[in-house]
């Protein structure tokens, strides 16, 4: 998807910091993120389980608990402060001006409902003037807007009697009942099998451009991201550590992990007799962090003990316009490690 980048950013994250209390110690989920994203445009936020990922998405839902969550920083959706906001109201502001797919449909999905019936209720939330009726028609109809056949009959089905699929489809379907401005996918196709996934982010392209959504898409699969984003943010131990154009970051990746999730996805183009890299070791603990740049015991190319394991990298500009990279390593050191070791591996081609 490429579109128009002139739209100012309708959400606007700025130093977002979410921490949860547990008996263990405090989990530093998100550790001073920023970013902004537009009317139309589609950010890839990608990294392992357990890197922020998530739980981003869930602070600009204002879905955590505040009994054992702190958010500081700030969310701005279409000039509305976010962080803070009495739960009444974001609720008013949830499904209509935000709405989120989640990875799992069945759970997602009240199991004793219909479709139809669930359908309808997140229609009428935002609309109490309307009519069952009038509701209905809206539910069938973006059921069949989602590609799901026969959608008069299926409207009256349970969850359990959709595939994996169509369950995803329900799921994008209840998001879009009242034109949110911005979508969130988590994970959207992880359970689904390649052909069927292929489908679901067809459609999102379609809708998007359709109903002009911002849209964020949480995946671990770089080559998703390649397919439908316009950006992507690449996070580790709760920051990010890399953000820019799906070009800048595809083909000229500046940092050390990027090129790990890069050099660890097969491609069609790539060399057959190339292994491909996993990348060594495990994300950290979100209670105890790493010092310094929080990848550092896995990157082999960290410069110890200083400044790698000493200072933590900002996220600061490189060359190219609007990519910005968190790593140590000079600029000229970034780019011959990959010239010469990771591009010829992976989604990089």
């Amino acid at each position: 998807m490429t579109h128009d980048a002139a739209d100012p950013p309708y959400l606007q994250v700025d130093d977002l910091r979410v921490r949860f209390s547990t008996a263990d110690g405090e989990v530093r989920a998100v550790d001073g993120v920023s970013f902004g994203l537009g009317r139309g445009r589609t950010l890839g936020i990608v990294g392992e389980s357990g890197s922020g990922k998530s739980v981003t998405s869930l602070a600009v839902m204002g879905l955590h608990d505040p009994t054992r969550t702190t958010i500081t920083g700030a969310i701005t959706l279409g000039g509305r402060q976010l962080v803070g906001m009495p739960d009444d109201q974001m609720q008013k502001l949830r499904g209509r001006d935000v709405a989120m797919i989640f990875q799992d449909p069945l759970s997602a999905l009240h199991p004793f409902y219909t479709v139809g019936r669930q359908l309808v209720e997140a229609y009428r939330t935002h609309h109490p003037g309307e009519s069952k009726a009038q509701a209905r028609k809206r539910a069938v109809d973006m059921l069949g807007r989602v590609g799901i056949p026969q959608p008069d009959r299926r409207f009256s089905q349970y969850p359990h009697e959709f595939s994996g699929g169509m369950r995803q489809r329900v799921m994008i379907a209840m998001s879009l009942m009242n034109d949110p401005a911005l979508l969130i996918a988590d994970e959207p196709t992880t359970a689904l099998d390649v052909t069927v996934q292929a489908q679901i982010l067809d459609l999102l392209a379609d809708l998007q451009r359709e109903f002009h959504s911002a849209v964020i898409l949480i995946t671990h699969d770089l080559g998703v991201v390649s397919q439908v984003a316009d950006e992507v943010l690449v996070m580790y131990g709760g920051r990010a550590v890399e953000h820019g154009t799906v070009a800048q970051v595809m083909r000229g990746p500046q940092h050390p992990y990027t090129w790990g999730l890069l050099a660890s996805i097969p491609s069609l183009h790539g060399d057959p007799d190339v292994d491909l890299k996993p990348i060594k070791g495990n994300p950290p603990s979100l209670i105890n962090v790493p010092a310094g740049c929080a990848f550092h015991p896995r990157c082999a190319y960290a410069m110890k003990p200083e400044p790698c394991a000493a200072d933590v990298p900002q996220l600061l500009p490189v060359l190219a316009d609007g990519h910005r990279v968190a790593c140590h390593l000079p600029e000229d050191r970034r780019t011959s490690i990959y010239t010469e070791e990771i591009a010829h591996v992976g989604v990089a081609q």
